[in-house]
């Protein structure tokens, strides 16, 4: 296998400076990630431990823009039981983890947030949101900062069912929608100048990703959409995903605008790769990391 990503990666994106922050790592059954695809085809691209679980990040964006620090998807925080935090495989210890070690690492500290975006609010993405205080009260882990989730997303996850429950976790965002901390939002939206999020159902019904632009460059953030660079062929499918055959016209439309308009993707879950382009193939895509 690759080696892993560096804990932070930092690069230019026209004239904005970008941030890549591992908000740790954890371990996922390979069978549910790859849904559909045989394990002989997956298995040789990421190999799984004696428990059939396989290697995945956690990868935040910071985004040093001229309007205020911005954060995209906060990791799997800090609140859950070690017994959780052993079944997913959960690394990311810091102070208090890895995400916000990195955010120093990048020249700033949690408070210097000023908007963070969920993609979605399953625990791994959303986790980081809220944390414990000395008293064991939870409180946001970024002070300062607005958190933005569409709409449907926030009920979705609070009508959460059998299927659902085990991916939503209220104290990481119940507090901050009635502390008055969540702005939401109704499909595509400007968030700021260059900065939009962007209606990517399929994994979700109200899943939601990432795009920036700065002079001719674009990032493209798909979150789970797109987990990692094996995830680029179109029926490469999380058994996780709510709607697949959503997911797939889903990624089918915006594996197409990567390529043509040549978007720098980042891979949330890849534990190696953090960033790519997107090429046709005659099977479709690929990722040119």
């Amino acid at each position: 296998m690759t080696a892993p990503s560096p804990l932070h990666e930092r690069r230019r994106l026209g004239a904005l400076t970008v941030h890549l922050i591992q908000a740790g790592g954890q371990k996922l059954d390979g069978g549910a990630m790859f849904g559909i695809v045989p394990r002989p085809l997956w298995e040789r691209r990421i190999a799984p431990d004696v428990r059939h679980r396989i290697p995945l990040g956690m990868r935040c964006l910071l985004i040093e823009h001229p309007e205020g620090l911005v954060l995209v998807d906060t990791g799997a925080g800090s609140k859950e039981s070690q017994k959780f935090h052993d079944i997913y495989g959960i690394e990311n210890a810091g102070s208090p983890t890895q995400l916000e070690d990195g955010i120093r690492a990048a020249g700033h500290e949690p408070e210097d947030v000023r908007l963070v975006i969920d993609t979605h609010l399953h625990f791994d993405h959303a986790g980081g949101n809220t944390r414990l205080d000395d008293g064991g009260g939870v409180v946001p882990s970024f002070p300062n900062a607005t958190y933005v989730v569409q709409r449907g997303e926030l009920e979705y996850a609070s009508r959460a069912n059998e299927r659902t429950a085990a991916s939503y976790f209220p104290h990481n965002y119940a507090p901050l929608a009635t502390g008055g901390r969540l702005r939401l939002v109704d499909g595509e939206t400007e968030l700021l100048p260059g900065l939009r999020v962007v209606p990517t159902p399929g994994h979700t019904p109200h899943h939601q990703s990432v795009l920036l632009t700065s002079d001719d460059e674009t990032l493209f953030y798909p979150a789970d959409l797109i987990p990692t660079m094996h995830h680029v062929p179109l029926p490469w499918i999380m058994g996780y995903d709510v709607e697949p055959l959503v997911t797939l016209e889903t990624k089918r439309t915006m594996l197409g605008r990567a390529a043509d308009e040549s978007w720098v993707v980042v891979f949330e879950h890849d534990a190696a790769v953090g960033w790519s382009h997107i090429v046709r193939d005659d099977k479709g895509y690929a990722a040119a990391p």
